[in-house]
């Protein structure tokens, strides 16, 4: 009994590894996000296998049904319309309810965006805070004033038709000058990063409105008032 999370390219039908493609070839169902965005990869590949929607609206009416074939012994892969299941993704609800009866869950290595966003970006790469998307309504102000304070780089998740609102917001919580980079398109022909002050790349995407998917990296804050760099790393050894 096991469940396997295949990691799917985010851009570049390219970007997977022959043990996903293998492991796609020999389930006995594919769980996918959207069967369209999907079929498009399997159809590259040359995997034809019968294909089950699992998404954000049905992925709690179908639970129960898809523990029950998992221990009647089907071999499941999940896979989403882009990058690691769980990650900004539906997964966590099955990877959950595996572990909860005992089937094996196994996670393939390979594409997600914001490791090649977090290492082109030039920030500090050694530790940083992933936070997805951030809310839509509650609790945005709440997150936005906690994460000014965060003192390791910071990744978010973004639409292109929310990118200045959200670019805007952080210049107001995180201040003008804060370093940033707008990473899009990853992996695509029209990849590209952007990197500035946030309000600098407020008033780009502006003046040119941005398509695709984004990363935004940000700056961490800077060290406590009165303390060196040397000092405040002394204080975090010592919280954990």
């Amino acid at each position: 009994m096991r469940l396997y999370l295949v990691p799917s390219p985010i851009g570049n039908l390219g970007d997977i590894t022959y043990r996903a493609v293998e492991t796609l070839r020999n389930a006995d169902v594919i769980l996918c996000e959207d069967t369209r965005t999907s079929g498009v990869l399997l159809r590259h590949y040359g995997i034809q296998k019968p294909l089950t929607p699992y998404h954000a609206h049905n992925e709690h009416k179908v639970l129960p049904h898809l523990i029950e074939q998992i221990l009647d012994g089907k071999k499941f892969a999940l896979i989403t319309d882009a990058g690691t299941p769980s990650i900004s993704d539906p997964g966590f609800l099955l990877v959950r309810e595996c572990v909860r009866n005992n089937i094996i869950v196994e996670c393939l290595p390979g594409a997600t965006a914001f490791v090649p966003a977090l290492v082109q970006s030039g920030l500090p790469a050694s530790r940083f805070a992933f936070e997805g998307f951030l809310p839509l309504k509650k609790g945005r102000q709440t997150m936005l004033k906690m994460l000014a304070t965060e003192t390791r780089t910071i990744i978010l998740y973004e639409s292109p038709h929310r990118l200045i609102r959200t670019l805007n917001e952080l210049s107001t919580y995180f201040g003008a000058e804060r370093q940033a980079a707008v990473c899009r398109e990853l992996t695509k022909m029209f990849e590209e990063t952007n990197k500035n002050t946030l309000a600098a790349l407020a008033a780009h995407y502006e003046k040119h409105p941005p398509k695709g998917e984004i990363v935004i990296v940000i700056e961490g804050a800077p060290a406590k008032p009165g303390k060196g760099k040397q000092a405040q790393e002394e204080d975090e050894d010592e919280e954990e």
